[in-house]
């Protein structure tokens, strides 16, 4: 099923998620409700708290992207109750990030290239490694929601406030984009 993505200004997108218990009887439907979605919306990666869900549970599908970026052919993924160890601070790397939440705003984010990661995957077996390059991007950019972040926390000041007139439009519901939304009703 298609669901409706969260629109900035919804609570739930500032909200600290909560890690899921093993026999967590909704699993399986929301990881492929959270892929059709993800699909639905031309997107690479959703959190639960893009669904309205502050859970730990991201997916991502980098395979959209395997002509440019041939390593990610077939990379298809639910993360569950993932967690950022450490950053590896010693090379940091600035690229334009968008967001599903913030339709029709990108900005420049810088962010370590290198990040050490537990997770466990959609069969709830664990994960503890070092990721690197645009996959450790991606994932730093859905694990912020996880804790209530987006990546506009991560520009600069100057450039929140350029696009501070952006923001308050998002949470009017004066936007638009092509995939199903739950915008801030005032």
């Amino acid at each position: 099923m298609i669901l409706p993505i969260y629109i900035y200004g919804q609570p739930v997108l500032r909200k600290v998620a909560q890690d899921i218990p093993k026999d967590f009887p909704e699993q399986e439907e929301l990881i492929e409700n959270m892929f059709e979605t993800l699909a639905a919306s031309e997107g690479i990666g959703l959190a639960a708290p893009q669904i309205g869900r502050d859970i730990r549970v991201v997916v991502i599908d980098l395979d959209v992207l395997s002509d440019d970026l041939p390593e990610y052919k077939g990379f298809k993924k639910a993360f569950i109750n993932p967690h950022i160890i450490e950053y590896d601070d010693t090379e940091v790397a600035s690229s334009e990030e968008g967001c599903l939440s913030l339709p029709g705003i990108h900005e420049k984010v810088k962010r370590p290239t290198r990040i050490h990661v537990r997770w466990e995957d959609a069969d709830r077996n664990e994960h503890d490694e070092w990721i690197e390059g645009y996959l450790a991007r991606v994932m730093q950019h859905e694990f912020d929601h996880l804790d209530g972040k987006m990546f506009i926390d991560r520009i600069t000041p100057l450039r929140k406030t350029m696009i501070k007139n952006k923001l308050k439009s998002l949470m009017l519901g004066k936007y638009r984009c092509g995939y199903r939304t739950k915008p801030v009703r005032k």
